[in-house]
């Protein structure tokens, strides 16, 4: 059984996934904000790598909590679901329902519309049961998905042996994709099998797994994460899928949805992603050399990775592609500035570019006024 001492090397802060951070929310505005121009699935891909890293430091965090407070009472139960749900919400909770309440004062529709849902981080049930999507405020569907994970996932991890935990991992792995296929064969919308959390649960899976190769089998962590021929293979895989879904017939959705959707897509594209974020996350962990550590650790990745939840929280608000109005406030201040300066509109560049700094900024303001001084709190609830 580790000791405490050793218990705190294993959650040091690990510099190369701010970078993994990075990557994964500039493919998810990228996505959102280049749709009609460039099809390709980076968003999903995004939000997956989100997922297993989600899956990788929760899992660190709470096995070596367990192992720390194993000597106490009932296993110090108490101390252990007490700091970490402390912990998450001085994270998670502040900006975003500041954001919540700040969208609902300015009758930002479907925050009027949904915002029970959307306080208790169920907008994902929302689209579920009503099968429809929600406007600015889709993107919060993986917000929920985390948060209900949260749900169930400490005591799961408490409980179960820790000799049991790569197979309870699989588990979820086996189990997520099961779903998913049953799902598919049952001919529903395409979107309940990815937005709904036990249809996600295979990319918390690969992390939980990976966390715990991390902490008891670092041998083994180091062998499969050290290669990075496994993170091409994966590459490799994911590209295999993704062109497998346009080139199989496409299935109709029973209610008409849009859209290319077949096997590939509904069942295998999250997995596929998922053992990328695998193999990614898992080879920075140990530390990319040459270009991609450059890539990971310069100053301008590094900080974009740490207001990482406000570019994504923000992004959907200062412009969606779909859902904006022609009366928004970006568009229009969009709109005066290409008016002053007319070579602007010359290539979509410039636009995309508009709308990255303003999300920059507005998550720089969150960040420096009320993310880090309140994550500073954190402190006083040491794992």
């Amino acid at each position: 059984m580790p000791t405490s001492a050793s218990v705190r090397p294993a959650l040091n802060h690990l510099q190369q996934l701010d970078g993994i951070r990075f990557i994964a929310v500039g493919m998810v505005l990228f996505d959102h904000w280049m749709v009609g121009r460039i099809e390709l699935p980076l968003g999903a891909l995004g939000v997956t790598i989100f997922f297993v890293l989600s899956g990788f430091l929760i899992t660190r965090i709470l096995l070596s909590s367990k192992d720390k407070l194993s000597n106490q009472p009932n296993g110090g139960i108490g101390k252990y679901l007490k700091t970490f749900y402390i912990r998450r919400t001085l994270r998670i909770f502040p900006i975003y329902y500041l954001t919540l309440f700040i969208l609902y004062l300015v009758n930002e529709p479907p925050v009027r519309r949904t915002i029970g849902w959307l306080a208790l981080y169920a907008t994902n049930l929302y689209m579920a049961r009503h099968v429809s999507w929600m406007g600015t405020v889709d993107h919060l569907w993986s917000l929920a998905v985390e948060e209900q994970v949260y749900l169930f996932f400490p005591l799961l991890l408490f409980f179960v042996p820790r000799r049991w935990v790569p197979l309870t991992a699989g588990l979820m792995i086996i189990g997520s994709v099961a779903l998913r296929y049953v799902l598919y064969q049952a001919r529903m919308p395409w979107f309940i099998g990815y937005v709904t959390m036990p249809a996600c649960l295979d990319s918390f899976g690969l992390g939980a797994i990976m966390a715990f190769w991390w902490l008891y089998e670092r041998e083994r962590f180091g062998n499969v994460f050290s290669r990075t021929r496994w993170l091409w293979i994966s590459i490799a895989l994911f590209i295999i899928v993704t062109t497998l879904t346009k080139v199989l017939p496409a299935i109709p959705d029973s209610r008409g949805w849009a859209g290319h959707h077949n096997i590939m897509s509904d069942v295998w594209e999250r997995l596929a992603a998922s053992f990328i974020g695998f193999f990614l996350i898992g080879r920075a962990v140990i530390g990319f050399k040459g270009p991609m550590k450059w890539i990971l650790e310069n100053p301008v990745s590094q900080y974009m990775g740490r207001i990482s939840y406000g570019l994504y929280l923000f992004h959907n608000f200062v412009f969606n592609v779909f859902h904006t109005q022609p009366t928004h406030f970006t568009v229009r201040a969009w709109r005066r500035l290409s008016e002053m300066m007319p070579f602007l509109n010359s290539s979509y560049f410039f636009q995309f570019s508009f709308y990255l700094a303003l999300t920059v900024a507005l998550a720089t303001i969150s960040w420096f006024l009320i993310e880090k001084p309140v994550n500073n709190l954190k402190d006083r609830f040491s794992y």
